[in-house]
């Protein structure tokens, strides 16, 4: 049975789903829209989608993930071209909110990973929800205009040529034989993942965890994408990093090894939503609802090891068990509330300066 770590009990239900039953689910699912019933929409939607033939998406996925998703989601509908804008959590939230309050708004898709930032401009979104949007946890979705299109989970990577000791956990970071710079973290203010990632730290292992593991005197790195990049290179040795952006590099024969600690896995699903001003608004819808739907869903999870928020999971990424792994999703209320003063702590902790 998958175990979770959490403050409310209720959130059971969360790993039940973000983490899945059974494959077996999928086809339940797909007859119980009915037959003849597009999962991604209905036909005079896919129509209107290919008279657009296009639409602006902006993200704060990492680029090379979302080109395979786009990719994906192109076999299907061909017939719709895709402009992506990739910036990191704050430098996206920055953009849309200076466009918006200019009536310049370009983005027909944002996705961004601080669904607390998202909220905060939920005036600006339209109106949606996926064909299988009863298919979803209740307790990810924080408006029902955003939706969790990404679901990532965090592991701890390894250099397999450069270390020969690893770590087997995440009190393993702050031992003193992997200091000198031999780790590399994620700055706290990179984005709502790594803020997922910072709580957990604080909550689950410890007031003095921060402490302890800034100690070691890491590597500081934008996002994820360098710091992965910086790991195959051998600049840093050992780095907590979204399952997602370093499996994809290790499927691809990179020399690292990855594991989900034993003391938890913190989750963040994405927000996902359609803004008022889109200028594509049913290529967006059908875009979105080809992400949400169970094909989309299981793409992301078997070639790009992410997770999902759908009650039951048609699929698990490679190396996830889910009979060991603990799960631990943030209190929302908690991820609003603590956010200004917490990364505080952590910047004047790890001596980060924006």
């Amino acid at each position: 049975m998958t175990k979770i770590l959490t403050s409310r009990p209720s959130r059971r239900a969360l790993v039940k789903g973000a983490l899945g039953l059974a494959a077996a689910a999928v086809a339940d699912r797909a007859g119980a829209q009915g037959p003849g019933k597009n999962p991604f929409g209905p036909p005079e939607l896919i129509e209107a989608a290919k008279q657009e033939g296009s639409l602006v998406y902006y993200t704060a996925n990492f680029a090379e993930v979302e080109r395979q998703v786009i990719a994906a989601f192109n076999k299907r509908f061909p017939f719709v071209q895709v402009e992506m804008v990739r910036a990191p959590g704050g430098q996206l939230i920055t953009r849309v909110k200076t466009e918006a309050a200019a009536g310049k708004l370009a983005a027909d898709v944002v996705d961004h990973s601080d669904r607390g930032l998202m909220l905060e401009i939920e005036n600006q979104f339209a109106d949606y929800a996926p064909p299988n949007a009863a298919d979803y946890i209740a307790d990810v979705l924080i408006s029902p205009k955003l939706w969790p299109r990404a679901t990532l989970g965090w592991s701890i990577a390894y250099n397999s040529e450069l270390v020969k000791n690893p770590p087997k956990s995440w009190m393993d970071l702050t031992k003193p034989e992997y200091g000198n710079g031999q780790i590399g973290q994620v700055i706290g203010p990179s984005g709502g993942t790594t803020w997922t990632r910072i709580m957990f730290e604080r909550q689950v292992l410890g007031e003095d965890y921060w402490r302890k593991q800034a100690a070691t005197k890491p590597g500081l790195y934008p996002s994820g994408a360098p710091l992965s990049d910086a790991l195959v290179r051998g600049e840093v040795s050992i780095a907590p990093l979204l399952y997602n952006i370093i499996w994809t590099k290790k499927r691809d024969g990179a020399p690292v090894e990855i594991f989900f600690p034993p003391e938890g896995v913190p989750i963040n699903p994405y927000a996902s939503g359609i803004p008022k001003t889109a200028s594509h608004p049913n290529a967006a819808k059908l875009f979105l609802n080809w992400n949400l739907s169970d094909e989309g869903q299981t793409f992301m999870i078997k070639e790009l090891g992410q997770l999902t928020s759908l009650k039951q999971a048609p699929a698990y990424p490679e190396g996830y068990d889910p009979e060991v792994v603990k799960v631990w999703v943030p209190n929302f209320e908690q991820y609003k509330k603590l956010h200004a003063a917490w990364m505080e702590d952590w910047n004047k902790t790890y001596g980060y300066r924006q």
